[in-house]
């Protein structure tokens, strides 16, 4: 139910308006859905390839054949996913974003980075298992073992650039600030993901698997922040 503000004539309270709950819990059904099929069947059938040593995978090295060619600013690049730098960067965010939503007596302001911080634990044990059952080997130029797919450091970044991101939006006003702050996290995600393939770090397919896995890991923090976003922008102002 929204908060109602004083009639300025009677001085009373008019009616409650309810909101409106199940439009918004369609959208956000619809949302989730769509999410979960463009993230869910592409990362399973990259895995089904992986496992099954599939004529994708063929695909894939002639790729990282090409695109190979270790330099300085690629190696740059894929230690931004590192959990010595990702990690600290969302910790930080969630610790302002914490302290602002308790300042302004935002509602349960404590949920969105508790929900980031969970996310964040839960990559190293999801990504983890996911390397021992696939077992994929390195490129040429890594050390030999069963343990690059998906890749944890794409992971990494991708939850943790992308989890900061979405805690930041609701206290964004414009919209214009708002696509730069998203622009600036896909283009952290990507030159990460470039570094990694350039070096040799990881096969292509390993940095695009995590993509799309991490598109699910941030669906629940990205669907707080927009109910949040969308009851800031409905509360009445008196």
């Amino acid at each position: 139910m929204l908060p109602t503000c004083p009639d300025p004539q009677t001085g009373s309270a008019p009616a409650p308006r309810v909101a409106e709950r199940p439009e918004s819990l369609r959208l956000s059904l619809r949302v989730f859905l769509l999410v979960c099929g463009l993230s869910a069947l592409p990362f399973t059938l990259i895995t089904w390839q992986v496992v099954t040593d599939g004529p994708l995978l063929g695909v894939d090295e002639r790729i990282s054949h090409a695109l190979i060619h270790p330099n300085r600013v690629s190696e740059l690049l894929s230690d931004l996913g590192n959990g010595q730098v990702a990690v600290p960067s969302l910790a930080l965010v969630a610790v302002y974003v914490a302290w602002r939503g308790r300042a302004t007596g935002t509602g349960r302001w404590w949920l969105p980075p508790l929900v980031a911080a969970v996310l964040m634990a839960l990559v190293p044990a999801i990504i983890m298992p996911l390397k021992e059952w696939t077992g994929r080997h390195g490129t040429p130029v890594v050390p030999p073992g069963g343990d690059y797919y998906p890749s944890g450091h794409t992971a990494t970044a991708a939850v943790a650039y992308g989890s900061a991101a979405l805690l930041l939006l609701p206290w964004l006003r414009s919209a214009r600030t708002r696509l730069t702050l998203l622009a600036a996290c896909a283009a952290l995600v990507l030159g990460v993901s470039f570094g990694l393939v350039r070096q040799g770090y990881h096969w292509p397919l390993d940095v695009v698997a995590s993509w799309f896995l991490c598109g699910l890991l941030l669906l629940p923090l990205g669907l707080s922040c927009r109910s949040r976003r969308r009851s800031s922008s409905k509360a009445p102002r008196c």
